[in-house]
């Protein structure tokens, strides 16, 4: 008799997930004792070590509740059970920028990513559900976000995979709930005042209750297409920005700055607009622009500078990075020269 549907299911994500690591890989789970990262980790302790690969556990505790360092203790302790090995807790000291929330974010995958570079890990597996994924996308519609933002969280990026992308929360309960497991609850994730949760609990619930069942499902599949979408404009951004870039050579001979990075504006005025504007987004992060500050906002007024050339002035845009437009070239550099028709 085989295990219990969802059981399965989980087990079945992780595996296509692990697919193709090389044997004797290690892959650490990030595990914070709720029903998904719970469910996942039991899944890969089940799933690894018959793909011949290793599996441990990273819980991180984040110190912003009473007894959350007891709490990582309980999630270490249970690893051996799941068949992981190693399994570590991970404080962290969750700073202010960005908010709460955001702040929480980078503090955890800061501490998950430097963990698994000292393990020598080859992925951190993150309990990321079909559900996550529709909150994600309907916070980003808010935002008035493009398609590579509305792709939502990509089931692989870098070191890290989400298996669980296709699953829905009510899987992963039903896993643990197969299993005997009991997760843990976190109280953050029925309050309020965070911006996801009145999302999962007010919004999307409302959703379902107008439009009938399905939204999240839909919203994912919504995910998927956008970033197929991105991938494709993505991928044409950069042999358009290869065609469009100056050497360093050519930058020197118009007075381009060290460091600087120049455009040919014959080579943009052509291009669709979603395209372009991705170009005009690499050249001021290869000149030192943050992309994580870098807005839509920033980059249509750079954009102006191609299609509605008046010899306007430096274009500012974060980072201390300016665009300018000079002899038929758009030049992004930390100090520009003056513009000159």
């Amino acid at each position: 008799m085989g295990p219990p549907p969802a059981v399965a299911d989980v087990r079945r994500a992780v595996r296509l997930a692990l697919d193709g690591l090389a044997p004797g890989s290690l892959v650490l789970v990030a595990c914070s004792g709720g029903a998904d990262s719970l469910a996942l980790a039991a899944a890969t302790g089940f799933v690894a070590p018959r793909a011949g690969l290793r599996a441990g556990l990273l819980t991180v505790n984040h110190g912003l509740q009473h007894g959350s360092g007891d709490r990582a203790a309980d999630v270490v302790r249970l690893a051996p059970a799941l068949g992981l090995d190693p399994a570590e807790a991970l404080r962290v000291s969750v700073g202010t920028s960005g908010g709460p929330e955001a702040a929480a974010r980078e503090a955890r995958y800061a501490a998950l990513s430097a963990a698994a570079e000292r393990l020598g890990a080859a992925a951190v597996l993150l309990g990321h559900t079909r559900d996550d994924q529709a909150e994600t996308v309907l916070l980003r519609l808010a935002r008035g976000s493009g398609t590579r933002s509305l792709a939502g969280m990509p089931a692989r990026a870098g070191l890290y995979l989400r298996p669980l992308l296709g699953l829905g929360r009510q899987t992963t309960v039903a896993a643990c709930g197969g299993l005997g497991l009991s997760p843990w609850d976190d109280p953050h994730n029925l309050d309020p005042r965070y911006t996801r949760v009145r999302v999962r609990e007010r919004l999307l619930p409302a959703l379902e209750d107008e439009l009938g069942p399905g939204v999240a499902e839909a919203l994912a599949r919504t995910a998927a297409l956008c970033r197929d979408d991105a991938d494709a404009l993505d991928g044409w951004a950069d042999v358009a920005y290869a065609g469009a870039v100056l050497s360093d050579s050519a930058l020197s001979d118009i007075g381009g700055e060290a460091g600087a990075v120049a455009l040919a504006v014959p080579e943009l005025e052509g291009l669709p607009v979603a395209v372009r504007r991705r170009v005009l987004r690499r050249a001021a992060i290869e000149a030192g622009s943050p992309p994580g500050t870098l807005a839509a906002s920033h980059i249509l007024q750079v954009d102006r500078l191609v299609t509605g050339w008046r010899g306007q002035r430096r274009v500012e845009v974060p980072g201390g990075v300016g665009a300018v437009r000079r002899y038929g070239t758009l030049i992004f550099a930390r100090h520009p020269a003056s513009p000159v028709s």
